[in-house]
């Protein structure tokens, strides 16, 4: 009977998961943490509906959706699953005694997983997988340590055929694959989200790169004509007002040029001047290039390199993605303060970190970077932004935005070092 309750539960934690991939793409409410919350809580008073009864226990897998949503959707999922499996507890059992001692194992368990869920972060799937796996082992730990020990010292008869050690190791076996059957769905279903919102994505880039070249072709072409004409016509002798208005017609076409280029940019990056450099040195000569914008609202540039280190892609495309990149953290920097740039060795990556002090943006702002003509700036496309990520994106690396309002920004660039770039090209 044990064992078919127990397999009856873990098709009850399983259920929630039906849920998601059912209604997460249809509607965004259903992956809050305050439905995952309620959603995984019923499971859990699901199971202690279903339980087998032994030892005066309640031998079920209701903490298997309370790791699960304290891992996955944050400690308020987790909270309000605690809560929902200690209020059904409560009603279930009239033994305030012995619920101190159930109320007690809950809590450590939440508790527990909270503290654990903070190394989850940052890792693959695979390694995710067996954190949580192991994490599910707790509450079977609990169990043998806290209720069982109640029994044991207070003599409750056993009932027929039933051994306290075979059983919860049984129960801890079934808990596990439990655990790591729902976590496994779950990256499943996050990959497939992930993967469906990449390929939206680029589906649209691609009719954006159709719409981009038309627009490129049709509007270089006059531009290209009115610049040479302007240039033939500034050849001539006239007065200075006439000068000055001829420069900043040719000024403003130049400019509409770079955002054309932009524009091509972002829908389709070319990376074909491929050579091995040092990222120290381009970082530097950029750094030179962009001093005068910056001396100019008296910021300074602090730097802090720990050593050189080689990359293997296109070098002018790598440099207009940073020089995008510093420019921005320039300009949202206040006047007379700094912009920090480090670049250190993480593994076989080179990170290069820019910290501005500037105004900051909220998690919303941040989710939005990258995106066409977005910007936080009163005067500005966007588009500058969005190429460097674009062209990050292409060699393979990784850009991470974090910031606080008032707290400034720090942008990331991460790069495959020139070993695991040559083995990505070939």
């Amino acid at each position: 009977m044990l064992l078919e309750k127990l397999l009856l539960n873990v098709f009850i934690v399983l259920s929630p998961i039906l849920i998601y991939t059912a209604f997460s793409d249809r509607i965004k409410k259903v992956a809050s943490p305050l439905s995952i919350g309620l959603v995984q809580g019923a499971a859990s008073s699901l199971c202690l509906i279903f339980s087998y009864e032994a030892l005066d226990l309640y031998w079920n897998l209701r903490y298997v959706p309370l790791v699960i949503s304290t891992v996955y959707a944050g400690p308020v999922a987790g909270l309000i699953n605690y809560l929902v499996i200690l209020g059904f507890r409560a009603y279930l059992d009239g033994d305030a005694w012995y619920f101190g001692y159930a109320s007690a194992s809950l809590t450590l368990t939440f508790l527990g997983t909270l503290y654990l869920s903070r190394y989850f972060k940052n890792h693959s799937n695979r390694d995710r997988l067996r954190r949580v796996a192991a994490v599910a082992v707790l509450p079977s730990l609990l169990m043998l340590i806290i209720p069982l020990s109640y029994t044991l010292f207070n003599a409750v008869e056993s009932p027929v055929h039933f051994t306290p050690i075979i059983a919860l190791l049984l129960f801890g076996a079934l808990e596990t694959l439990g655990t790591w059957m729902l976590a496994m769905l779950l990256e499943f279903n996050n990959e497939r989200l992930l993967l469906k919102e990449e390929s939206m994505r680029a589906e649209k880039l691609k009719a954006l790169g159709g719409v981009a070249a038309s627009i490129a072709h049709e509007i270089r072409n006059p531009l290209t004509a009115v610049q040479g004409f302007l240039q033939l016509i500034r050849a001539g002798t006239y007065d200075r007002k006439t000068n000055d208005y001829l420069q900043i017609a040719l000024d403003e076409l130049e400019r509409a040029e770079s955002v054309i280029k932009d524009y091509l940019s972002f829908t389709k990056p070319k990376l074909t001047k491929f050579e091995t450099f040092c990222l120290a040195e381009l970082t530097h000569h950029i750094i030179t290039r962009l001093t005068p914008l910056s001396s100019y609202k008296g910021i300074e540039f602090q730097c802090r390199f720990n050593g050189p280190m080689y990359i293997y892609t296109d070098r002018e495309q790598l440099q207009q993605a940073i020089v995008n990149v510093i420019k921005n953290a320039v300009e949202a920097s206040p006047e007379n303060s700094s912009v920090q740039i480090d670049l250190a060795l993480q593994g076989s990556q080179a990170e290069l970190k820019i910290i501005d002090s500037g105004k900051g943006m909220t998690e919303e702002e941040i989710q939005r970077i990258g995106t066409l003509f977005y910007t936080t700036k009163e005067k500005g496309t966007g588009l500058g932004t969005s190429v460097a990520v674009r062209i990050i994106e292409a060699m393979k690396g990784n850009i991470l935005y974090e910031s606080e309002k008032g707290k400034g920004t720090v942008c990331i660039i991460s790069l495959p070092l020139e070993g695991e770039q040559l083995a990505s090209t070939n």
